[in-house]
């Protein structure tokens, strides 16, 4: 995982407050390796645009033999054109209402906003959005309006993640949605999108929470589950279902 930022980001999201990227290589200090594939991201600026035109010669340097997925944020089409030929996916954050957009990353943004970023970058790349169920400090709401919207704007397949207590940030004390209210949500995502790959992303809560959401996962009909608990393999192997496993980025599955 490769960060554009470092550690720095503008917006202090009450969910993150740049937490994840630490997790992250900033890309100035990082040589290419042998991974067959890499996640370019990095903080936000004050509208939420990720600065993807920065250090593009190093990405440029990572690029060969190397599949990538460019988390983006907001972006223009000139941004997306000239990153396009190093794209081989997108991952978009996919928000359903304004109170959320406004409460949890403090934009001045709108639902709207998302809509016309998602169809830009669809005309350009692959591009999965991610929902995160439970955004707002674990309370549910923007789910079913965001599936809404990408219902009217078709998708490639969708990445459910859930809401993690983050030490350090304004949402750290509240507590992640219940794992049947999660379930729930992932099976209506299933009928919603009979057709398209669904994947249960990393960002979710670890521990005895996915040893109760990730077989609830299972019997929800997602096609993906990244480290999936011992419990949803177990039922798996039980229903007799067909398993593999990669090792990289979740969008990558059956790519």
């Amino acid at each position: 995982m490769l960060s554009l930022t470092g550690r720095q980001c503008a917006l202090d999201c009450a969910h993150c407050g740049g937490h994840y990227l630490a997790a992250m290589r900033p890309i100035w200090e990082a040589e290419p390796d042998a991974s067959s594939s890499c996640l370019i991201s990095g903080g936000c600026d004050p509208t939420g645009r990720v600065p993807v035109l920065a250090h593009l010669d190093r990405v440029r340097a990572w690029r060969p033999g190397r599949r990538m997925n460019w988390h983006v944020g907001f972006i223009s089409e000139a941004e997306m054109a000239a990153i396009a030929p190093l794209v081989d996916v997108v991952s978009f954050d996919f928000v359903g209402d304004d109170i959320t957009i406004h409460q949890v990353y403090g934009l001045d943004r709108s639902v709207e906003d998302y809509v016309v970023t998602y169809r830009l970058l669809r005309r350009y790349a692959r591009t999965l959005p991610h929902v995160t169920i439970g955004l707002r400090g674990g309370e549910l709401g923007h789910e079913l309006p965001a599936f809404e919207r990408l219902q009217e704007c078709g998708a490639d397949g969708l990445v459910l993640l859930v809401f993690i207590p983050t030490p350090g940030t304004r949402y750290a004390d509240r507590r992640p949605p219940a794992p049947e209210a999660v379930a729930d949500l992932l099976a209506e995502a299933r009928l919603r999108f009979p057709d398209i790959p669904l994947y249960l992303g990393c960002m979710r809560p670890q521990g005895l929470y996915r040893d109760r959401l990730d077989p609830l996962a299972v019997r929800a009909g997602v096609n993906a589950i990244v480290s999936p608990s011992r419990p949803a393999r177990q039922l798996a192997a039980d229903l007799g279902l067909a398993t593999h496993s990669i090792r990289e980025c979740c969008v990558f599955a059956g790519f």
